[in-house]
């Protein structure tokens, strides 16, 4: 049992991870005068620790973390972890975008088959590993995670086919087409790399998901909670919701 059970962890790995941490969080004001966004807490636990157990859950052995605001609290908040995975904090001086980051970082991942990348502004309980699994059985350059958002204006709008792949994005559209929208984590082949442009800071929703149409599947979050953290209301509502599924 034990052996079948560690043939399925490396069946469904991905060795590699980004997790995008870099962001000012402006919006979060006053909290990120003196933190960055990446260690506020929910439930008594930072964003970055939740992310990296999450994604040594899924089997991810090394990420990579990419810092810009108080970049010295994520090293020092970094280097007190014991627990996996191997945690790369690459600072930036100035900030790359989220798709520039993986282009300046694609030696990280060049040898892999594949690889994720998450935003660690989101709160979650979704198994990565779906994600993977979903990733491995498509074939696909790229897997994209969605959810059915009540204001779909105010997010990156994915068009799926009865097949599940994406055949329209938008980043924020004032006539959404559908009501999925782009949760934010994704697995990626490195060929994806390929299609960003050099010249940055450049994103991956607005610069490089509109080039993987008919290139990337959808797999969708289901009954999983998510939310972005990125307002002062949606935290203090997201820490309302997770104490009170933690005492449920």
């Amino acid at each position: 049992m034990g052996g079948q059970q560690q043939d399925e962890s490396q069946r469904r790995a991905a060795r590699k991870a980004f997790l995008l941490a870099a962001g000012l969080g402006t919006r979060l004001r006053p909290v990120t005068d003196a933190l960055p966004k990446c260690l506020v807490e929910v439930g008594g636990r930072t964003m970055l620790d939740r992310w990296l157990d999450c994604l040594a859950a899924a089997g991810v052995e090394e990420v990579l973390v990419n810092t810009h605001h108080f970049a010295d609290l994520v090293e020092t908040h970094v280097a007190a972890r014991a627990t996996p995975p191997v945690v790369h904090v690459v600072h930036e001086p100035e900030l790359l975008g989220s798709a520039g980051t993986l282009l300046a970082n694609r030696d990280f991942v060049d040898d892999d088959e594949m690889f994720l990348v998450v935003n660690a502004d989101n709160l979650t309980d979704f198994d990565l590993g779906e994600l993977v699994d979903a990733h491995r059985a498509s074939r696909a350059d790229a897997t994209l995670t969605v959810f059915r958002a009540p204001r779909p204006s105010e997010c990156g709008v994915v068009e799926v086919d009865d097949d599940g792949w994406v055949v329209g994005f938008a980043e924020k559209p004032a006539e959404p087409r559908s009501d999925l929208a782009n949760a934010g984590m994704y697995a990626f082949g490195p060929s994806v790399l390929d299609l960003v442009e050099p010249s940055l800071p450049r994103d991956i929703g607005f610069d490089l998901l509109g080039r993987l149409v008919g290139r990337a599947r959808a797999v969708a979050i289901g009954d999983s909670y998510f939310t972005d953290i990125g307002t002062l209301s949606a935290l203090e509502q997201a820490r309302q919701v997770w104490e009170s599924r933690a005492t449920a």
